[in-house]
């Protein structure tokens, strides 16, 4: 697949820790839970039906484009870089809950139907048990059934499965246009962080497998440019110091 085995020339990300320290690491503002968990049986059925329609269940592959590369939520036995066609990135689930707030709401990113994804496939370590493996990794990820896809990989094509949205999901919402991400992404904090340390993450796992997403790109340094308008805590801080000892040394009476 020359697109992996002759990646272009990245450009250097914008986006740093230090920019994304800029805002607070997480609030305790909580919105409302908007998922009902499914019957129990859900999980197991589902996980059955897919081992099902895999051509071997030694080999279950995850197909990984946002968290699931820096957080698998999975063991993993191999890793490739790979390509799927039919499905893109989005920024297209509400989040008032995670890495959001109801005062300052996110969006995290899953897979839309449309166009053509390069990221990374992940081989499970299924262990002994491969349907409990694949249940628990279901019941760490939105209750809709995964599609199943065909990845291109340099080692050849294998089947995966893939978490995508779904316009029926009650969390899903178009990803809007790139400005108005940009600013929610710049300051949607929840409490387990903050929606630019999730680009930051995704953005750095993609570039170390050597795949750039030209739109990722461009986002994570309008992202960036935002969070430079905002004051950097340390020197606020050091600031805030030497403003107290000024007013010490001014109010010393003199000898």
């Amino acid at each position: 697949m020359s697109g992996l085995k002759h990646p272009p020339i990245v450009p250097r990300l914008r986006l740093t820790r230090t920019l994304v320290d800029r805002l607070p690491p997480r609030v305790d503002e909580r919105g409302p839970v908007m998922l009902e968990d499914p019957p129990s049986e859900f999980y197991h059925r589902t996980a059955a039906g897919i081992l099902e329609r895999l051509d071997t269940q030694d080999a279950v592959w995850v197909f990984a484009a946002g968290s699931l590369i820096w957080n698998p939520r999975m063991e993993v036995a191999e890793r490739r870089a790979a390509q799927v066609t039919g499905w893109r990135r989005a920024f297209c689930l509400t989040d008032r809950r995670f890495r959001g707030c109801p005062s300052t709401p996110g969006l995290m990113m899953s897979l839309d139907r449309g166009g053509a994804c390069s990221g990374v496939v992940l081989r499970m370590d299924t262990g002994d048990d491969p349907l409990a493996a694949l249940v628990s990794l279901l019941q760490k990820e939105p209750p809709v059934p995964p599609e199943l896809v065909t990845a291109e990989t340099d080692a050849g094509l294998v089947e995966a499965i893939l978490f995508a949205a779904d316009p029926g999901f009650p969390l899903y919402r178009p990803e809007p246009a790139t400005e108005e991400l940009a600013d929610m992404l710049a300051c949607a904090v929840g409490h387990i962080g903050t929606m630019a340390e999730y680009l930051l993450n995704t953005v750095t796992e993609l570039e170390r497998a050597g795949v750039h997403d030209l739109h990722l790109w461009r986002l994570q340094e309008m992202v960036a440019e935002r969070l430079e308008r905002l004051p950097d805590p340390v020197s606020a801080a050091l600031g805030a110091v030497h403003e107290v000892h000024a007013a010490d040394r001014s109010n010393r009476p003199r000898e």
